[in-house]
């Protein structure tokens, strides 16, 4: 057989080959690693600053309430209880000491009871009345002295709560049920109840004409006395304060009523509020009573309201 002879073909029909040709395998690729990103040539500045929390004294003669009530505000990222009293003597002191933004306020308390307190807490920071107390003469004096808003136990939630306390913060006012139905009996009847005495006794460690002392000059040691009974001033001197005569000003019944609040320490807002009409209106009322009262300011027309303001001879009253 010649050398030259082919392998004879296999049964497929094809030559066998002793050896198949490699062929290699193509190299495996792998992802590059995602490039960093460059470093930011601008510097970082100094993370924000925290908000400020919304500071609040708690006033009430039951230390199981003012435990609950600190729980629950503090809780809170944006509240904080600075301090917490047991009367409104008390309540006055911490105000005075921590300056801060809302007062809840009990009505019922010993010695120094809230609405006795109330005229002197409104001159610091705003009142929110927090209490089991839903009398309707005890509302309407929670009111005419300045309160902020009124909520009874048992008549709101957690969250209203949180919310009114912000609320009255920012001169929002807010009502329970038993708040509401009150205020609206008064306008419904278009004239304030008439104002008897309040039950068991409240408010009877009120000053005849309680003036809040301004901020910085108030001191806790001269304002407290504010809060005592004038019952021994006037069986030692013989008399009370004389009450001015009003009816030389020709106020009318309406702007009567808005000085008498005025003078309580109300703001624009809770005057409105009170007497079921717009800020711009109580603003045209207090424009034509300092007219009538010869007056510039606020303070002036109290003063003169009261009867305290000086005498000039040269000068009509």
């Amino acid at each position: 057989m010649p050398d030259d002879v082919s392998p004879a073909p296999n049964r497929y029909g094809a030559a066998a080959h002793r050896h198949a040709p490699q062929h290699p395998s193509p190299p495996i690729t792998r992802p590059s690693a995602i490039p960093s990103p460059p470093p930011s040539p601008f510097a970082q500045g100094p993370a924000a600053p925290a908000p400020e929390r919304l500071r609040v004294v708690v006033a009430d003669d039951n230390p199981v309430v003012r435990a609950g009530l600190g729980v629950l505000l503090s809780g809170r990222a944006d509240i904080q209880v600075v301090a917490e009293a047991a009367d409104g003597r008390e309540a006055y002191e911490k105000t005075l000491e921590h300056r801060p933004d809302v007062v809840l306020l009990d009505v019922r308390m010993p010695g120094v009871d809230g609405i006795s307190a109330l005229p002197h807490l409104v001159g610091i920071a705003p009142v929110l009345m927090l209490t089991y107390s839903r009398e309707s003469e005890i509302v309407h004096e929670a009111l005419r002295l300045g309160a902020g808003g009124y909520l009874v136990h048992g008549e709101f939630t957690a969250n209203q709560l949180v919310q009114a306390v912000r609320d009255t913060k920012d001169g929002r006012a807010n009502f329970t049920v038993t708040a509401a139905d009150a205020l609206l009996a008064h306008m419904r009847h278009g004239t304030p109840p008439q104002r008897g005495p309040l039950p068991e006794g409240l408010g009877s460690a009120l000053a005849t004409a309680p003036a809040p002392p301004p901020p910085h000059t108030a001191e806790p040691s001269e304002s407290l006395s504010q809060l005592q009974p004038v019952v021994g001033q006037s069986s030692v001197s013989g008399g009370s304060v004389p009450t001015p005569n009003r009816q030389q000003y020709g106020l009318s019944s309406r702007e009567v009523e808005v000085m008498d609040l005025i003078a309580s320490g109300m703001s624009n807002q809770q005057i409105a509020a009170t007497c079921f009409i717009s800020e711009k209106t109580v603003k045209n009322h207090i424009n034509r009573i300092f007219t009538k009262l010869h007056s510039a300011t606020r303070s002036e027309a109290i003063a003169h309201w009261l009867g305290t303001a000086p005498r000039n001879p040269g000068r009509q009253p």
